[in-house]
């Protein structure tokens, strides 16, 4: 059969093409070429190339005049991995899949993670115009969802290191765990300055300082999304606007029997306090290159966050300039007022571009289709979102290289993060007291160790880290304070006990170390109005303290502790914050083969009833010994 095409047939081919293509949201599924869809417009002879960003717009622009409604709500629609089969992302035309917290394939290999994600993907690529998704994830501390991953301290202790370098430093390790398995899309930097530390968010805040959340905010969010080889990872600020400064007991959120009390909470300030504490880092972060930001359960004077129309519009993307998409958190315009299309149509008219559904995808992508037929939601706004998205994808480079790389595998756990987190332990820790306890002799002859903190890499690693929540345990492959504590002491004698109990002990040990401080927990699940040491942990150091002629005490917590009543009896105290899988870097500055420069990035109270803000704190905003 020829190959050649009559003048006639030809000429009717293109007249059908013409009618379909005035056809518009009706036109049926005919697959393009190949480069049709991705293809960026040819440049005028002679004229100097676009730059990357506006080639970006103009693939974005010449991609979107090709798209059906439906293809283009399938792209503003983000759903939970559990909760869709790769066959429906093609039928839906899904433009963002994401692991929520304990999202992990089974088994949770590197390979698997990888494969999980590629199946997704592949299943993207069958779409009419082959857009492919972008695959989400809290990666807050390392790729902390995959076991094995190299999981580093959280923002907190990066707070009290507020060292940018090791910020991007960390920021561009974890951006490689995550395209290992071909996962884009990092929910993370938090960049609320939070001021009330009962929050149980607060160790996923730089600081109560503005200053110190914007320029490590910024460090962190380069260190993803800019790379000299390789691909990037899209970044996402978060939770705007102001989600760090809720009032104790304004949430009405519940969450595994428990009542919320900050977490989703109200924030009742004045606009120039809003702008003075809470808006500075996003305006860094938007002039850093933000292209994603994700906005905030949280209310401001009784208006969700969500359907704030004057603060997303009209300040982040009008004001401040924002030209990347804005996300929902996790089913959260579930909580705007009216049903559940009410809450669809106010928040996409608020200005949000993607809905992390997360479950029933089916029914937004109905209710928002309903929207526009109605003209309840404009086209220009859906075509704005849309334009937003694929911009981004567009400069992350998916179109191009949408897979895996499979070369950083191996290198999801290896030994160079492994020495870059020890660093950053050893950056982090804040010497509280020292009452010449430290720096420990390494030729101590014995060595008592306490807590069960000390021989647990769960506490040591804290929220989202394996799951959601978080738990205590050794199921996080790491090194422990207690194995740490051992390689460093040498041929010297160490003897642990998790409850502090060496009735083999008939004189005090030169040296007592003991772990104490708070079980893992996430969210407003950690919300607490008491922050004073467990009575167990007070039980431990007054049956430790007789034991040893010099009792070291570290703190694993995610903020500061109540401990003025223990602080007496303590000849060391060392905040080490929530410091993830290598605890060795603890055991360089105990045993001073490191310095503590570590500085408090938050207040440290006094007492309970101070709280939110201490006027006459323990240890002020910016304390920390030092040892050279």
């Amino acid at each position: 059969m020829s190959r050649k095409t009559p003048f006639s047939v030809m000429s009717c081919l293109l007249l059908i093409a013409l009618l379909l293509a005035a056809c518009g949201d009706k036109a049926p599924p005919v697959a393009p070429t190949a480069t049709s869809a991705t293809a960026a417009p040819t440049a005028t002879p002679g004229a100097a190339p676009p730059s990357p960003a506006a080639a970006a717009e103009a693939r974005a622009a010449d991609l979107l005049a090709r798209m059906t409604l439906a293809e283009k709500i399938g792209q503003m629609t983000q759903v939970e991995n559990q909760s869709i089969a790769p066959a429906d992302v093609t039928a839906y035309f899904i433009g963002s899949v994401l692991s929520g917290g304990g999202g992990q394939p089974q088994p949770n290999t590197p390979q698997a993670w990888a494969d999980m994600v590629a199946a997704y993907q592949t299943a993207a690529g069958k779409t009419r115009l082959g857009i492919p998704l972008i695959y989400g994830i809290d990666a807050v501390h390392g790729m902390a969802a995959l076991k094995g991953a190299t999981i580093f301290p959280h923002a907190i202790g990066l707070g009290a290191a507020d060292d940018p370098d090791l910020v991007a430093r960390i920021a561009r390790a974890t951006a490689e765990q995550m395209v290992a398995a071909g996962i884009r899309w990092n929910f993370a930097p938090v960049v609320a300055p939070a001021q009330d530390i009962r929050w149980g968010r607060t160790y996923e805040s730089f600081s109560e300082d503005p200053a110190i959340v914007s320029r490590l905010g910024v460090a962190y969010l380069r260190g993803l999304q800019e790379a000299e080889a390789g691909p990037v990872v899209l970044g996402t600020p978060k939770h705007f606007l102001g989600d760090g400064g809720t009032r104790w007991g304004s949430s009405a959120t519940t969450s595994m029997g428990q009542r919320y009390m900050l977490d989703q909470g109200d924030v009742a300030v004045d606009e120039a306090t809003l702008r003075r504490i809470h808006l500075v880092p996003y305006k860094a972060a938007v002039d850093a290159g933000a292209l994603s930001i994700m906005v905030s359960f949280s209310s401001y004077r009784g208006e969700k966050m969500h359907g704030h129309r004057a603060l997303l519009t009209d300040v982040l993307k009008g004001e401040l300039g924002f030209r990347g998409f804005l996300v929902s958190d996790w089913q959260a315009i579930d909580q705007l007022p009216g049903d559940y299309h009410t809450d669809v149509v106010t928040a996409i008219n608020a200005g949000l571009d993607m809905i992390m559904v997360p479950y029933d995808y089916k029914t937004f992508i109905a209710e928002l289709t309903k929207a526009v037929e109605a003209g309840e939601v404009s086209q220009a706004r859906i075509d704005d979102a849309v334009r937003r998205i694929l911009t981004v994808k567009f400069k992350l480079g998916l179109f191009d290289r949408p897979a895996a790389d499979p070369a950083l595998l191996p290198k999801i756990a290896d030994d160079a993060k492994r020495a870059l987190a020890r660093e950053a332990v050893r950056k982090t820790l804040v010497l509280l007291k020292n009452d010449a306890a430290l720096p420990l002799r390494p030729d101590l002859p014995l060595i008592l160790v306490a807590g069960q903190a000390a021989d647990d890499t769960g506490i040591q690693a804290g929220g989202w880290s394996l799951s959601w929540q978080g738990s205590a345990g050794k199921e996080i492959p790491g090194t422990t304070l207690l194995a740490a504590a051992k390689e460093a002491a040498g041929q010297g004698r160490v003897i642990f006990n998790a409850l502090g109990r060496f009735a083999q002990v008939t004189e005090p040990a030169p040296v007592c170390i003991v772990a104490v401080g708070e079980k893992p927990y996430a969210e407003g699940v950690g919300d607490r109005a008491d922050l004073r040491l467990d009575e167990a942990d007070w039980a431990l150091l007054a049956r430790v303290r007789p034991k040893c002629q010099k009792l070291v005490v570290v703190l694993f917590s995610g903020r500061p502790l109540v401990i003025t009543e223990e602080l007496p009896q303590i000849d060391a105290l060392v905040a080490a914050w929530l410091p993830g899988t290598e605890a060795g870097g603890i055991t360089d500055a105990l045993f001073g083969a490191a310095p503590f420069t570590g500085k408090l990035p938050f207040t440290w109270p006094r007492a309970n009833d101070q709280l939110p803000r201490d006027p006459s704190p323990l240890f002020p905003l910016g304390f920390g010994l030092e040892i050279r």
